[in-house]
Formats: structure tokens, C-alpha cells, sequence
């Protein structure tokens, strides 16, 4: 894994033009931008310093350790990336002289193979069919193509597909980004490689503002530092939207198709398209149209967790007439490291700590971070009881007041129907949601987990889940996005100042009109995946009658679907005061998740307060009793 690779272009660096469909690079005078594949027999650069297997594997034997073997050394034939080359070679030596660490670790590596699905791929970088590497990564770009060759057979006969790809600065997302490329224009398949590290958020703008079949974009988001993913959007009908099945059971069997019958190296590659600086300022234009021009300026702190935000959410800013935030300055340049943070993901304790103590030097009025791909957003405002005298609102408090604001702009818009449109949240969301869009006639739809789900809601004006997930512009883009998110909240603020008010005062104004909504989150993180398979196994054959003080009064198994909801491992149980917990496994990360909420709209907003409040500590106790 040549680290050299991940040096991305700088800003300001010309970038190639754009090219007409079905041209590729190599069709004129300059060089194509193919990757130099060096195979296990070809020259190696660590040679020197890893001992090269001295046993000789006898390929009939049966004995299963000799089986691991083989099944290892054929993936080491084929793997382009000398850094894992050097590691896999190592642990065969270890293997062959019978080394338990080492048979474990084989195990762990090729018993199975990553899994490809609605959320792509993502794991830790290492060697192995069930780890993240350059052979992955080229039979996931190879299998992809091949999906979109056939699917524009079938619809457009004779027209060439097209797919942008978009990379952050993790570890070897640059290389990852390049191979994709490479590959998918060797396919036949018209690839657009963005013009340097940039957010997930502009990835998906691309894919429609482009035009393109499909996106990839090869990032982790928030996972730990050695980790890497690639998601992939759809373009023409699914609208950029990320893949929902059976277009992901579709890929994955064109992804083993591969893995099965071709060797990464003797994969075609062909040189690819860079994208040019105007598909990134179209972004920027766009984003900042999302608010209105200031009517006062807020002092601001702002965080990008050693990710790629800093750089699109500067320009946008700017160019919205926002004062630039003070920064984080620690945190600010991309570094795949993460080295100030255990993990990059402003919602775990301490990751926001840099950006409190800054904020307590500026007497800021308000914080914004962005996690490492920038599509998620967290904000702290002032509170003089939070320890560290700034409070991280919840994904629920910003999500419920951006609906707000949306159904506020859907009601005050030109013409005489009045507001229309449709506010989605995921089924794990605050009910808050749906209270906004009763109180305006607005439409609500509650989805699966995730924005590939939300983003799809029909006549969308507003979507988020409560993983810091906010959609706020779906007519541009169709995914989360923490910079667009953060300009129609900067804005929102503003308007407050000019008002003389604050977010602490229009999050009380918000439990007034629609009832005070808490919410909480119990988050197990396992080291076997079994563990959280029993825990449901156990919920389901043994329903629980209370939780804590509270009955329940039926539960939503969604594991078949449920009105209208595609099945999935989800149960919902309603209690009969109006209170709500629902569990699931993480999508991304090995966690049990389980989501709480209250809500009351009766009394005062101190007993209002005070109500959810108590109901939400009874119900974290008796669901922690629940799951052991």
C-alpha cells in the first residue's frame, strides 16, 4: 500500500477536462492514468525483508490446515499491494510450521468473504477475502461493472455506462478510488474520478449533476482509523440514491462471479477521466443557496475530525456570506491517523473535546463539526450545567427542528396550496418528526435505517435519522449531507440572533408548540457477533411482558416486514403510555443498538421536561436489565 498514492491533487492544481461519453484519457496525447500492477512473481519491493514461504504446499492434501494454505497462497498470487503481500506471506510461513496465532488468523481472514450489500463494502484494511484490500476493492470495481454493462444492455442497448468515483483521506482511499477507475474503463464502462479528496456529499451530487449510471465512493465515514469502505449510488431512475436490493443482491453475485473465475491481475485497465473543478463549485453553489443571506453573524467554532469537510464547507460558507468559523486547528487537515480522537465519530465521548476547549477561548455561540466524509453533522450550542460548558445536541433535537424550519419554508412558499411535500425520518428517529408534519398537513414516512432508505421517500422535502444524518437539499443531492446540513442550520441560528433568541430558546419554543420528545440510545459493542444474534433470539422467543415499570402493549417483529417496510431484523415494542424502544444490530459497526423515546405534551415545559425525562431513565433501565 503505497502511501505515496494518497497524496491528493491540491486545490488550485488544473484538473483534465472532462471528456465526451466513451472517450477515455488514452485516446489522446497524454498518458493514461493506468495503475502498474506488481503480481507476487514480478518485482517486490519488500522481498528483501519478509522470508519467503519455505514449505511447498501440497495442493491435494486434505488436511484443513493445508486447505487454508492454498486457499491463501492463491489469493497471494493475485494481490497488486506489496504491504499486504509482505503481511499474508509471513503469516502463511507461520501457518505451514503450524503457528495456532497464525492458523486463527488465516481463519479469520478467508473462512469467509466480506459481504457486499445496501451499504457496500467496509472493513479493516488488511489481506484476506474478509478484510479490505486492493483484491477486494478490484473484484468489488469489476463485478460492479459488469452489473452496469448488463443493465444498460437490457434498457438502453447500446448505450456505455458511466460512473464517477469519489474518494476521502482514509488510509489507501486514493488507491482504492484509482484501481476502481482503472478497471471499470478497462470493463468498457465511462469512469469519472473526481478531481481530489473530497467529501461523500459531493460524491452524490456528482452522480446526478453528471449524469452518471452510478457512484462509488471509498470511505469508512466514522469507523476506526485502519478501516475502509465503498458505497455505491445509483443514478437514472434511482436518482443517486444508494443501492437498495435486489440491486445489491445483483452486484454481489456479479462480484463473486468474478472473484470466482478471474485473477485481479489479468483484469483489463484502461485509462480514466478526472473530473473537472467545476463539478466541486457546482456543489459549493448549490449548498449555498440552501440559506438565506445572513441578517447577523454568529460566532462559530468548527471541527472537521482530521477529515476532508474543511475545504468544501469553507467555500461554501463563503459564498453563502457567513463569517468563517474559528477552527479546530488539530483537527482541521485530513490525516488518516485520527491521532486526537480514539474514534473519529462525534458522537462517541471525547471526540468533541478539542472543539469545547476552543469554543470556552471564543465564547463561541455555536459549535459544528463534520465527521471524517463530512456527511454527518453534529452541533453543541452554550450550557452552563454541561461540564464542559457546551452541550452536543442529539441527531433527534437538530433533526426535529431542521423539519421545522422545512415545514415553516414548505408553508410560507409561493402559491395557494399551501405547504406540501413529505418529512422522512427512520423508524429509529424521534416521533417528533411526524408531530411537525400532523401540525402542518405535511406528509411523513418512516423508513428502514439508513438514508438509502430515506432518501427514496416520495415528494421529499426533509429527511434525517438520528445518527446525525440530515437531508435538507433533496433536490440536489440524495444523502445525508453534514455541510448542507450545517448551512441550513447556520441560518436557522442567525435568524434567531437577528430575533434576538437562541437554539436553546427555539428548542423550547419546539416542545411548546409540538410536546417535549427525550430520547436515549443503549449501544453494546461486542467482539462476537453471536452475542447480539442471541440477545434477539432471546427477545423474540421470550417477549417481555414490562420494561422496567411500564407495560408493554405490543411488539413490532419487522423481520417479515411491516406495513409497507422491507423485511428487516428490527423489533419494535410499543408501551401503553406512548413510549417507544426499538432494537437492531448496527449496520456498520458490531453493536447491539437499542433507541429510546418519551414524549410529553402536557403541563408546563418544566413538567413536560420532567416527564419524558423520568420515562426515558425507567425505560433505559429496564432495557438494560433486558439485554444483560
Amino acid at each position: 500500500m503505497s502511501h505515496g498514492d494518497e497524496t491528493p491533487t491540491q486545490p488550485g492544481t488544473p484538473a483534465e477536462p472532462l471528456l465526451p461519453r466513451g472517450a477515455h484519457a488514452g485516446d489522446d496525447e497524454r498518458e493514461p492514468q493506468t495503475a502498474v500492477l506488481n503480481t507476487v512473481d514480478g518485482p517486490d519491493e519488500t522481498a528483501g525483508e519478509v522470508p519467503a514461504a519455505t514449505a511447498v504446499l501440497d495442493t491435494t492434501a486434505t488436511d484443513p490446515v493445508n486447505l487454508l494454505l492454498v486457499t491463501a497462497t492463491d489469493w497471494l498470487a493475485q494481490d497488486p499491494d506489496p504491504e499486504t503481500r509482505a503481511e499474508l506471506r509471513v503469516l502463511i510461513q507461520q501457518a505451514q510450521d503450524r503457528d495456532p496465532a497464525a492458523v486463527a488468523d488465516l481463519h479469520s481472514r478467508f473462512d469467509e468473504r466480506l459481504a457486499f450489500g445496501t451499504a457496500g463494502l467496509r472493513g479493516e484494511i488488511a489481506a484476506g477475502s474478509n478484510r479490505m484490500n486492493r483484491v477486494l476493492v478490484s473484484q468489488a470495481a469489476a463485478g460492479l461493472a459488469a452489473y452496469l454493462l448488463a443493465a444498460a444492455a437490457s434498457s438502453r442497448p447500446g448505450s456505455i455506462p458511466s460512473v464517477v468515483i469519489g474518494y476521502d483521506g482514509r488510509r489507501n482511499s486514493h488507491v482504492f478510488a484509482t484501481d476502481t477507475a482503472a478497471i471499470m474503463a478497462g470493463a468498457g464502462v465511462r469512469a469519472v474520478l473526481l478531481p481530489r479528496l473530497l467529501p461523500t456529499p459531493v460524491l452524490a451530487f456528482a452522480v446526478r449533476h453528471l449524469g452518471a449510471s452510478a457512484g462509488v465512493m471509498v470511505t469508512a465515514s466514522h469507523n476506526p482509523p485502519n478501516d475502509n469502505g465503498y458505497k455505491v449510488y445509483l443514478g437514472d431512475s434511482d436518482e443517486g440514491s444508494q443501492i437498495v436490493s435486489p440491486d445489491d443482491v445483483a452486484i454481489a453475485a456479479q462480484i463473486q462471479h468474478v472473484a470466482d473465475t478471474q485473477l485481479v491481475t489479468e483484469l483489463p485497465r484502461a485509462g480514466y477521466e478526472t473530473a473537472p473543478e467545476s463539478v466541486v463549485q457546482a456543489y459549493v453553489d448549490a449548498t449555498a443557496a440552501i440559506g438565506a443571506s445572513p441578517r447577523a453573524q454568529v460566532s462559530v467554532v468548527y471541527t472537521a475530525l482530521h477529515g476532508v469537510g474543511w475545504d468544501t464547507t469553507r467555500r461554501v460558507l463563503d459564498a453563502a456570506g457567513f463569517a468563517l468559523p474559528t477552527l479546530v486547528d488539530a483537527q482541521i487537515a485530513p490525516d488518516s491517523a485520527f491521532p486526537t480522537v480514539a474514534f473519529p465519530n462525534p458522537e462517541e465521548p471525547g471526540a468533541m473535546d478539542l472543539a469545547y476547549e476552543t469554543a470556552r477561548e471564543v465564547d463561541a455561540e455555536l459549535i459544528i463539526a463534520n465527521d471524517p466524509d463530512a456527511d454527518r453533522l453534529a452541533i453543541a450550542i452554550p450550557d452552563a450545567d454541561a461540564p464542559e460548558g457546551y452541550r452536543r445536541l442529539s441527531g433527534n433535537e437538530v433533526g426535529a427542528i431542521l423539519g421545522w424550519r422545512a415545514a415553516e419554508l414548505a408553508a410560507n412558499a409561493p402559491g395557494d396550496g399551501g405547504a406540501d411535500g413529505t418529512l422522512a425520518c427512520s423508524i429509529v428517529s424521534t416521533p417528533a418528526l411526524k408531530a411537525v408534519a400532523d401540525a402542518y398537513g405535511l406528509r411523513f414516512a418512516d423508513t428502514l435505517t439508513g438514508f438509502k432508505w430515506v432518501s427514496r421517500a416520495p415528494g421529499l422535502i426533509f429527511g434525517f435519522e438520528e445518527a446525525l444524518g440530515y437531508l435538507v437539499n433533496p433536490g440536489t443531492v440524495r444523502d445525508k449531507d453534514g455541510i448542507s446540513a450545517a448551512v441550513a442550520l447556520l441560518s436557522l441560528v442567525s435568524e434567531l440572533k437577528a430575533d434576538g433568541l437562541t437554539l436553546a430558546d427555539h428548542l423550547d419554543a419546539f416542545a411548546e408548540k409540538f410536546g417535549y420528545f427525550a430520547s436515549g440510545q443503549i449501544s453494546v459493542r461486542v467482539t462476537d457477533l453471536t452475542e447480539i444474534e442471541r440477545v434477539m433470539a432471546r427477545l423474540r422467543e421470550s417477549p417481555p411482558a414490562m420494561i422496567g415499570t411500564s407495560r408493554v402493549d405490543h411488539i413490532d417483529d419487522l423481520s417479515g416486514g411491516f406495513n409497507g417496510l422491507p423485511p428487516s431484523d428490527v423489533l419494535r415494542i410499543v408501551l401503553a403510555d406512548g413510549s417507544r424502544v426499538m432494537v437492531r444490530p448496527s449496520g456498520t459497526e458490531p453493536k447491539l443498538k437499542v433507541y429510546l423515546d418519551t414524549h410529553s405534551s402536557v403541563g408546563s415545559l418544566a413538567e413536560r421536561r420532567q416527564a419524558a425525562s423520568d420515562a426515558l431513565a425507567e425505560l433505559d433501565r429496564g432495557m438494560r436489565a433486558l439485554i444483560g
